[in-house]
């Protein structure tokens, strides 16, 4: 293991950082010079040698609890050991969606039983009347590659008032972009439902939360949000979407310093060169580029009970085939929605280790997973409904290679729920290491995804009530 990690360690040394990195930064000065040297060491230090341990260990957390059978397709599938469901004709197929493609904000009734968490992440810090007393609970919550993330636990609460963006080199008190910049831990909160269009790109510091529990908080019809050579990071329960690109220019991004960007790309979260980040309970859609990029050395993130719809490019985990520093991602992609709109890139993965588990894909229009440069993707417990189209029934898609090549990746499916003609194709050697006796436990089946997502997306907290 030790040897393993020193391997990559010089491999990642080798890499062209640097000059790869200066994406977005106009004027590569001193402090972005260190802030790379800091990224560096930090992603280092969060790779994790046994990313199969890893995979285990959330797999034994999912596993702990028995989900209630108070759902149609707890009830109709649980019991059985089912992988694949296809219907006669389009119309049987329709009819069938039409009841499972389930959404809060998708034309279906809102929610309005009792509290149920239905995944282990939930089950940490829903369903409590204090939530709004104790928001800091959220931090002991993570699962996967970035459950070391906790964001700005060690910090004070800091209440946005204001929801303007008006100067970005001399950010106003009380506004977000105020409220990122800042050198110490802080955990972020809103006073009110707020409207936020950025007119840069936001750039983050260090060991921050942004929580939008209790009201509606959309960063919408300006720029996203930029986590670039950082570290410690949570975004959870906003609504992110209508992100388009914007120009350059000198921006703030932190209290002491500030410098030139080039034009933005309209993506709703960057993460760069950045670990331990973890994004939950965030709905997302319509962004000019990707809702969600993950480039250039970052690892350790989880992305979980998330809400995507109405957008080609999902979620890119590593963005070019030339950039050998990304075998050192690590990412966790769990408990999310995969709806309405959607084209391709649930994830589209290279080079690293990737944790695909109890999703729910219930819209695709090219692929669902894909990927190129020999990524391992360890897909668990998801549900998968292909669309009509005969041609559209592939999960996967792999770019660039040859089959002689793609057939020594390691593309594993274990339990997924293929639906409608779905097919997942795999490759690679069937998982034979045996765990840890603690990590025997496996993911749960696909049959209850949808269960398992039924709250993916910024939920309607209230404070007092259970959330």
């Amino acid at each position: 293991m030790a040897v393993g990690k020193a391997m990559l360690i010089f491999v990642f040394t080798l890499a062209t950082l640097i000059p790869s990195l200066l994406a977005d930064i106009g004027f590569f000065d001193d402090v972005w010079q260190k802030r790379a040297e800091e990224a560096k060491k930090m992603t280092l230090d969060a790779y994790v040698p046994d990313p199969e341990g890893a995979t285990d260990e959330f797999n034994a957390e999912v596993n702990k609890y028995p989900l209630s059978n108070n759902s149609s397709v707890v009830e109709a599938f649980a019991n059985r050991n089912i992988t694949h469901l296809d219907f006669d004709d389009e119309e049987d197929f329709e009819q069938f969606a039409n009841g499972t493609r389930r959404n809060l904000r998708q034309g279906k009734k809102k929610y309005v039983g009792p509290c149920q968490a239905t995944n282990p992440i939930d089950r940490c810090w829903r369903c409590r009347k204090n939530w709004n007393k104790n928001r800091k609970r959220l931090a002991k919550c993570a699962l996967g590659f970035g459950r070391r993330t906790t964001g700005g636990m060690a910090g004070r609460i800091y209440v946005v008032t204001d929801n303007s963006d008006d100067d970005v080199l001399n950010p106003k008190p009380g506004t977000l972009r105020h409220a990122v910049i800042q050198n110490e831990p802080l955990w972020i909160i809103f006073s009110k439902n707020m409207n936020i269009r950025l007119s840069k790109e936001l750039i983050m510091t260090s060991n921050k939360t942004i929580d939008g529990r209790g009201h509606h908080i959309h960063i919408a019809y300006g720029a996203g949000i930029t986590i670039q050579f950082i570290q410690n990071v949570i975004i959870h329960g906003i609504r992110i979407h209508h992100i388009v690109a914007t120009s350059g220019g000198n921006i703030r991004d932190s209290v002491d310093h500030y410098g030139i960007r080039t034009n933005s790309d309209g993506d709703g979260i960057s993460i760069f060169g950045s670990t331990n980040v973890w994004i939950d309970h965030v709905s997302m859609s319509r962004c000019t580029d990707g809702l969600i990029d993950a480039i250039m050395g970052s690892t350790a993130i989880t992305i979980s009970n998330s809400h995507f719809t109405h957008h080609n490019d999902v979620i890119l985990l590593g963005a070019s085939d030339s950039y050998s520093g990304d075998q050192l991602m690590q990412v966790t992609v769990a408990f999310n929605h995969f709806g309405q709109g959607l084209v391709q890139r649930m994830p589209r993965c290279r080079w690293g280790f990737f944790h695909v588990v109890n999703n729910d894909y219930t819209h695709w229009r090219m692929y669902a997973i894909g990927g190129s440069k020999h990524p391992t993707i360890i897909s668990q417990g998801n549900r998968f409904i292909a669309p009509p189209e005969l041609a559209l029934k592939e999960v996967t898609k792999r770019d660039y290679a040859t089959k002689e090549e793609w057939s020594k990746w390691t593309w594993r499916s274990e339990n997924d729920l293929l639906m409608n003609g779905a097919f997942f194709v795999q490759s690679g050697q069937p998982r034979t290491k045996r765990p840890h006796r603690k990590f025997m436990i496996k993911a749960k089946p696909g049959s209850l995804a949808t269960r398992m997502t039924r709250f993916a997306g910024a939920l309607d907290c209230k404070p007092g009530r259970n959330c």
